[in-house]
């Protein structure tokens, strides 16, 4: 039954992918990302998190790295050559990349001449550390290179990609070549390693694929795009059976290995590791224009989507291979979520978007990044969740740090990098894909495109777009009309909302209606361009509650609250735990701003029946009270609290508490 409804899947997805403007060669307008150096961001929202990373995660990250742990001493210690211990985990060496990679965006955000000469500084240690062939790991040149490459779950070539990574961030922010020359030596020596005659590899944690793609596009060498395309092609052939896999227990599906990549048709194993392969395979796509990769990303995508993501845009519902299980196995209190997934979430979607042109991909890139993967990182920037659960009786509290530490560096570069993700651009047309006050420079084939954005999104849904040519120019504007505000809380059927709202979307050019067409999620605002032009999009805001198929037992006679991109819980502490409560079918929510709350947030109040023992102690009495309901990404900031993201409908689904529903 499994085969027949992942063939029935597989039938409609190529059908849709078919029968749309897309088509299997791709998006034939050859969108790119405007890269994060050349955009300007001034978020009400957004803003004072960037600047919270910058003064608080990134020194976090940095102590952490040099001086609570061995990270940055294990670099020191190839470059002293004395025979010395490696210390820490075989991986380790990524977070030291990670952590270069966010400190790359954030000199772009905020520039400091400390933080540069802290990075230059680990840049030299690392560039110390390498090895007159090209290679370079801590791990294997302190414990013995003769055990390198043997071993396809020790992350050599996914510490490599961070590396990769982190040169070109930093490359594009201050224009230094240093880490730059050390990553393309690393890749070089892969290249000379591997892409062999009868030599095969496959990487147990995906990472350098999209790396590769990265590191090709920064310096045009083809042969990076070749290794990348080659390292996907060694996927699904039985390679990894007879190589040293310390993980090899866990079976092929958990690194993806079980079938070839272009003949993936669902999702499984390592939520992290599958999200770096998708969003290579999404990468190498898109540049060697290969429809194999399209058809099966489309196909895999909606086997994510449709059926294995909870609403908040997290994926990866099970901690114990840290990834997928089951189709609709998506538990609330024991939901993994792992902020790295969610991080991965966002790089997949956005590459999906560029591939195909398509805003759905966009709508998963939102929700994750406001929900998913912002609750990985506290408001104060010091704490963070590894796994994001979906419900909590008060033992999910943020943590300092990890023995395994990629989440906060991931969630650090990903707030820091913020601007890869606001447009998109092609030699024609300009794509408007997030709501972020910014500005940015598109250089178009006949005019140079000055856009600046302004809005108090996610709070309020009236975005202004300036548009300044440099000259008169007529292309497609496209801003993206979110499904959220078209009554579609996620793409596929797996969530609805409970009720239907008429669109009362509305767009408008210096003041008076303009008119547009509807494409692929986009309303494409067709002009002669002028200076001074200004194109304003207002997107309704109301309360709307979210049902979820009835095959997510967990969630039935549950809703969940969703406001504009952000989904909402209800957190309780002390004695209102003891209370529980129901959601009335025709409950009417209150919105206001409290700008003391959490860091300023829009709450929702709503007076619902909260049930409690009768004075005699031996029968449930009613009482009308008021519910609270704060952002999701905001809980945790607070002390011990409980937590619910899915709320009860009716007093008989009360007592499905998580840990019942979880198992």
């Amino acid at each position: 039954m499994k085969l027949l409804k992942k063939s029935i899947n597989l039938f409609f997805a190529s059908s849709i992918l078919f029968a749309g403007s897309v088509t299997a060669q791709g998006n034939p307008a050859q969108m790119r990302s405007v890269n994060f150096s050349k955009v300007q961001i001034s978020d009400k929202f957004w803003s004072p998190r960037i600047q919270t990373v910058t003064s608080v995660t990134i020194p976090v990250c940095i102590e952490q790295t040099e001086v609570i742990t061995p990270r940055i001493r294990n670099f020191e210690k190839v470059a002293r050559k004395q025979g010395e211990k490696h210390e820490g985990i075989y991986y380790d060496d990524s977070d030291v990349y990670k952590a270069l990679e966010a400190i790359a965006y954030s000199l772009k955000n905020h520039p400091d001449a400390k933080l540069e000469a802290k990075a230059d500084e680990w840049i030299d240690k690392i560039a110390a550390a390498q090895l007159p062939d090209g290679y370079l790991n801590t791990y294997y040149t302190l414990t013995g290179l003769d055990k390198r490459w043997t071993d396809m779950e020790k992350h050599e070539d996914y510490n490599a990609g961070h590396l990769i990574e982190a040169a070109v961030a930093y490359y594009n922010t201050t224009g230094k070549r240093k880490l730059l020359d050390v990553a393309i030596r690393v890749a070089d020596n892969i290249d000379s390693t591997f892409r062999l005659a009868n030599r095969n590899w496959v990487s147990g944690h995906e990472e350098i694929e999209l790396a590769l793609v990265k590191l090709y596009k920064a310096t045009g060498k083809q042969k990076y795009l070749d290794l990348a395309d080659w390292y996907l092609q060694q996927r699904g052939h039985g390679y990894g059976k007879g190589a040293i896999w310390t993980n090899k227990e866990m079976g092929e599906k958990y690194c993806q290995d079980d079938v070839p990549v272009k003949d993936q048709t669902q999702i499984e194993g390592h939520a992290v590791r599958a999200m770096y392969l998708y969003t290579g395979a999404a990468d190498v796509g898109a540049a060697k224009h290969d429809p194999g990769y399209l058809k099966s990303m489309r196909t895999v995508w909606e086997d994510v989507v449709f059926r294995n993501m909870y609403i908040t845009g997290g994926i990866g519902s099970s901690g114990s291979n840290e990834g997928f299980s089951t189709d609709y196995d998506l538990p609330n209190k024991n939901a993994y979520c792992e902020t790295c997934a969610s991080v991965g979430m966002v790089l997949w979607n956005e590459r999906m978007n560029l591939l195909t042109g398509n805003a759905q991909y966009v709508d998963v890139l939102e929700k994750s990044l406001y929900n998913g993967a912002l609750d990985g990182l506290s408001l104060s920037g010091d704490t963070f969740f590894y796994g994001n659960p979906l419900a909590s009786d008060e033992d999910n509290q943020r943590s300092k740090w990890f023995g395994t530490a990629c989440c906060p560096s991931n969630i650090a570069r990903l707030v820091e990098s913020l601007g890869n993700y606001i447009y998109a651009s092609s030699d024609q047309a300009i794509w408007v894909n997030l709501f972020v006050s910014s500005s940015t420079s598109i250089p178009l084939k006949k005019a140079t495109v000055q856009i600046r954005q302004e809005s108090n999104y996610p709070w309020e849904g009236v975005i202004r777009l300036t548009v300044d040519p440099s000259s008169k120019i007529a292309f497609p504007l496209h801003i993206r009309i979110p499904g959220w505000a078209n009554n579609e809380p996620a793409p596929g059927s797996t969530y609805q909302f409970t009720d239907r709202v008429d669109s009362t979307v509305s767009l408008s050019l210096n003041g008076k209606p303009v008119k547009y067409t509807l494409k692929d999620g986009y309303a494409i605002v067709n002009g002669q361009w002028k200076k001074g032009d200004v194109v304003t999009l207002t997107l309704p805001m109301p309360v709307r509650m979210v049902k979820a198929t009835d095959s997510i037992k967990m969630n039935r006679n549950k809703i969940a609250l969703q406001r504009g991109p952000l989904m909402y819980c209800v957190e309780r502490f002390g004695k209102d735990q003891e209370q529980s409560f129901v959601i009335p079918e025709q409950v009417a929510f209150n919105t206001s701003f409290d700008k003391e709350l959490l860091n300023g947030v829009v709450v929702l109040k709503a007076e619902v029946p909260f049930l409690m023992p009768a004075d005699n102690g031996k029968s449930i009495k009613t009482e009308q009270g008021t519910l609270t309901a704060i952002p999701y990404y905001s809980w945790a900031n607070r002390g011990h609290s409980q937590m619910d993201v899915w709320l009860p409908t009716r007093i008989s689904s009360i007592d499905v508490k998580a840990s019942k529903d979880d198992k």
